[in-house]
């Protein structure tokens, strides 16, 4: 038991993982990354592209660039987990501080919770289509509470049984997606043609729309690298992570956009129906994918949701943080059956916009100081530089369905706030830390050794 159950005290992510542990197989790594674009949500984003003006040559290039712009922070966060043995958000505590990095904890367990709902409501009614395929009624809570069920039991075991899952589900969804694909391309497949000319202000939104999706795994990297060897190569499990983020997501927003025709209802019934009836005799097979797809994307969430939440500072065992976890997700999945989902997927996207800000100043502190601060301070300057960029570029640059900012609004609904909040925090944090240290250079261990 005690080979497969992860530590439950909450130590396992305040003091990381014991050396002797990290014993994790390489290619474990593609797959904790792979998996977590096999979904209808990045199917619809691909749709979306053709949505907002783009034609098929520069669709293909928004998927292309979007995705390498929003893969790097990813990749290169992947490669912190084994030098320190941490959770992504808990290394944010070099730069932001004990306290400082309650900040991120909470957006980030807030965004998980919200995204394992979003993601359960396709597949729930994917698996009621597929019941009443044989016959049988099964209404939304039973199916969402199987599929919770699932989920929870792999977040309760933790990291070793999610890695071990995803790693399975994975080798089946490749088939499934590949063959639901393939039909769906064959049936309804077209190369988009723009109406009018595209604006660059388009294209760029297009990029920024892949881009902040994929960079949305950013916060959880390091929780699946963690217990690789600290001596592995960090160019070995960049390219691991990168390939695995972009690859998959790639291959399933090209079949969104091939198909964009006849995604016309881009609700979670709407989405169910139409890729039904586009796969015709393989509906079973797709519905099955997008069922299975929930298991291991919600199983990741809960996971790195539960160390989350204990770096809050909340003093909670493991398990029952997952447990919470799940829980919350579960009553916002029967809560967002409806239109709710809609309109919560617009409002994750917003939050997304913490996540370029946070993922420049922990970058900016692991590349330039390597996590070198010799006591990690209560409040370091990595939470005030957040606390200032992000709403700023969110007030001024955002643009979704539910707010614009008045600057992207001048730039034609261009979206740059991942670009800037990146860009801007990392700046600012490299010049404040750079005269900070030079004035009273204080250097030592990776991990604080009072934490």
């Amino acid at each position: 038991m005690n080979v497969i159950v992860e530590d439950l005290h909450a130590s396992i992510v305040q003091r990381g993982v014991d050396p002797a542990r990290q014993t994790m197989a390489l290619d474990k790594v593609f797959w904790s990354h792979f998996c977590t674009n096999l979904a209808p949500a990045t199917w619809v984003l691909g749709a979306l592209l053709v949505g907002i003006g783009l034609d098929f040559r520069t669709g293909v290039l928004a998927i292309l660039i979007g995705n390498v712009l929003g893969g790097l922070p990813v990749g290169l966060n992947s490669t912190i987990g084994p030098r320190t043995g941490l959770t992504q958000i808990e290394i944010s505590r070099f730069s932001f501080g004990r306290i400082g990095t309650r900040i991120p904890s909470w957006l980030n367990w807030f965004c998980a919770v919200g995204w394992d709902a979003v993601n359960n409501v396709p597949s729930v009614l994917a698996l009621v289509a597929l019941a009443a395929m044989f016959g049988l009624t099964m209404p939304f809570w039973l199916g969402l509470a199987v599929l919770v069920a699932i989920q929870l039991a792999a977040s309760m075991y933790g990291h070793h049984v999610v890695q071990v899952l995803v790693k399975y589900v994975s080798y089946v969804l490749i088939v499934v997606f590949g063959i639901t694909g393939v039909v769906a391309i064959m049936k309804g497949g077209s190369l988009a043609a723009a109406h009018e000319a595209i604006k660059p202000a388009t294209f760029v939104l297009g990029v920024s729309m892949i881009a902040g999706f994929t960079i949305g795994f950013a916060p959880y990297s390091s929780d699946y690298t963690r217990y690789l060897p600290p001596a592995t190569k960090a160019s070995t499990i960049f390219l691991l992570s990168f390939t695995g983020i972009t690859l998959s997501s790639i291959l399933i927003e090209l079949c969104g956009l091939l198909t964009a025709s006849h995604l016309t209802d881009l609700s979670p019934a709407g989405i169910i129906a139409e890729i039904g009836a586009l796969t015709g005799p393989f509906a079973p097979v797709a519905l099955v994918a997008i069922a299975a797809s929930a298991i291991s994307i919600n199983s990741i969430n809960d996971n790195t949701a539960a160390y989350s939440l204990i770096s809050t500072g909340i003093p909670v065992r493991r398990d029952l943080a997952a447990f919470v976890t799940t829980a919350c997700g579960f009553v916002l999945a029967v809560a967002g059956a409806g239109k709710f989902a809609e309109f919560f997927s617009n409002y994750l996207l917003l939050l997304l916009y913490w996540i370029a800000p946070w993922a420049g100043i922990v970058l900016a502190d692991w590349w330039l100081f390597g996590g070198s601060e010799r006591r990690i301070r209560a409040w370091g300057s990595g939470a005030a530089i957040f606390a200032i960029v992000t709403p700023v570029t969110i007030a001024l640059f955002s643009a979704t369905e539910i707010y614009t900012g008045p600057l992207a609004r001048m730039l034609g609904g261009t979206d740059v706030g991942f670009f800037v909040g990146f860009f801007a925090a990392a700046l600012c944090y490299a010049l404040v830390e750079r005269g900070r240290r030079s004035a009273a250079p204080a250097y030592a261990s990776l991990v604080d050794p009072a934490a």
